[in-house]
C-alpha cells in the first residue's frame, strides 16, 4: 500500500519525478450549506454600490455540488460577492441555500435555478448586471461534464465571462468557441496553483528534452471521489508531456480510473477524504526494468482547487476591465501574472 502523503492542510503535493530537473527553466448536497425555500430579495433590487475592491460579483453555478459550494465560499473569503442567483442541474428542484465560509465567517443566500429554465436565467443575468455593471459580473462553472459545451454556449450568448474548471466535454470545441467569439473565459482542467506550477515544469522539460526517456513505459493511476464521472483532466495533461518525452504508445484510454472507496484506500486515500479527494501517480519504468521514475501529487479535499478558482475569478475581471477583446486564459495564464494569492 501507498504511504498517506496527506496533511493537516488537506493536501499534499510530492513531487518525485525530474526533481533536479525543473530548474531547466457532481451535484451533491454540501454540509456546509443550509437549504431553504424562498430568496427574499430579487437580483434587480440589490444595490450596486460596492467598492471597487469588492466589486466582483461571481454566480457560481453547479452548487450545491461540493465543488461549487467551495469556490462560492472561497469568493467569499477573498473578499467577493455572490450574486443571488445560481444555475443549478436540470434534474434539481429550483431551491434557495445558505452558502457559508467558516473562515471569513460571511455567508450569503443563493437561489438556485435549474440549468433547463434559460429564460428566467437569462433575465436573471441581465438583471445582475444591470444592478452591478456589465463588467462586474463574471461566472464560475463545476457543473457536469455532459454541460460543458452548452454552458459554455450560454455564458457566450449572454457575454458572460467565466471560469471554468469543469472537465469533459469536447474540449476542442469549446475552445475553438470561445476563442471564436473573443469571449472572456479562464478554462482549466486544474486550478491548483502548486499542480498547474507542475505542469508547466513538465511541459518546459518535454519541449526541452523530447525522446529523453525513449523505451520507457508508462503507467498512470487516478483516484478520485465516487462523483467524478470521467477521467482526471490533470492526468491527461501530465500524460500529455510524459508522452513526449517517452516513446510508449501510452493513451488516455490506458489511465487506471479508481473510483471505489476500498480501491481509493488500497492507493494511500485517507478514509475521510472518501468523499473529496484527488490522487495520482505516473511512472516511467525502463525496458529492462532496473530503473522507475515516479511522479505523486495528491490532494485530499476542494480547498486548493476552490482558492485558485477565486483567484482566477480575480484575474478574469481585470482583464475584462483592461482588454477590449477576451479570449480563453490558462491557470498558467494566472499565474504567470501573479494572480494567486
Amino acid at each position: 500500500m501507498m504511504k498517506n502523503f496527506g496533511n493537516s492542510r488537506g493536501y499534499s503535493i510530492l513531487l518525485v519525478l525530474f526533481s533536479s530537473l525543473f530548474g531547466t527553466n457532481a451535484f451533491l448536497a454540501s454540509p456546509t450549506i443550509t437549504l431553504n425555500q424562498k430568496l427574499s430579495v430579487s437580483p434587480l433590487q440589490m444595490s450596486s454600490t460596492e467598492s471597487d475592491d469588492a466589486g466582483i460579483h461571481v454566480m457560481v453555478n453547479g452548487m450545491p455540488g461540493p465543488m461549487a459550494t467551495a469556490a462560492a465560499e472561497a469568493c467569499l473569503r477573498k473578499g467577493m460577492k455572490l450574486t443571488p442567483v445560481a444555475m443549478t442541474g436540470p434534474d434539481i428542484e429550483p431551491m434557495t441555500i445558505m452558502v457559508y465560509d467558516p473562515v471569513s465567517q460571511k455567508s450569503q443566500e443563493v437561489r438556485l435555478i435549474p440549468s433547463t429554465q434559460k429564460e428566467e436565467l437569462s433575465a436573471s443575468i441581465e438583471g445582475l448586471k444591470s444592478s452591478y455593471g456589465e463588467k462586474n459580473v463574471l461566472a464560475i462553472d463545476y457543473t457536469h461534464p455532459l454541460a460543458v459545451n452548452s454552458n459554455a454556449d450560454f455564458y457566450v450568448d449572454q457575454k458572460l465571462p467565466f471560469v471554468m474548471g469543469t472537465t469533459g466535454g469536447d474540449r476542442e470545441k469549446l475552445m475553438d468557441g470561445v476563442n471564436g467569439a473573443k469571449h472572456f473565459a479562464v478554462i482549466a482542467p486544474n486550478m491548483a496553483k502548486q499542480i498547474v506550477a507542475m505542469q508547466a515544469a513538465l511541459e518546459d522539460l518535454s519541449r526541452k528534452f523530447p525522446g529523453s526517456f525513449a523505451s520507457y513505459k508508462i503507467a498512470c493511476r487516478e483516484s478520485h471521489q465516487k462523483t467524478k464521472a470521467d477521467t482526471s483532466g490533470t492526468a491527461k495533461a501530465v500524460i500529455d508531456s510524459l508522452t513526449e518525452l517517452s516513446d510508449d504508445e501510452f493513451t488516455y484510454d490506458d489511465i487506471e480510473m479508481i473510483r471505489d472507496d476500498q480501491g481509493a484506500i488500497d492507493f494511500g486515500v485517507p478514509e475521510e477524504a472518501m468523499n473529496g479527494h484527488a490522487f495520482h501517480r505516473y511512472t516511467l519504468t525502463s525496458a529492462d526494468g532496473t530503473t522507475q521514475f515516479a511522479l505523486e501529487h495528491n490532494v485530499s479535499g476542494r480547498t486548493i482547487y476552490a482558492e485558485g478558482t477565486a483567484d482566477a475569478v480575480k484575474f478574469l475581471a481585470g482583464r475584462v476591465k483592461e482588454e477590449n477583446d477576451g479570449k480563453v486564459y490558462s491557470m498558467i495564464d494566472v499565474l504567470e501574472a501573479g494572480g494567486l494569492e
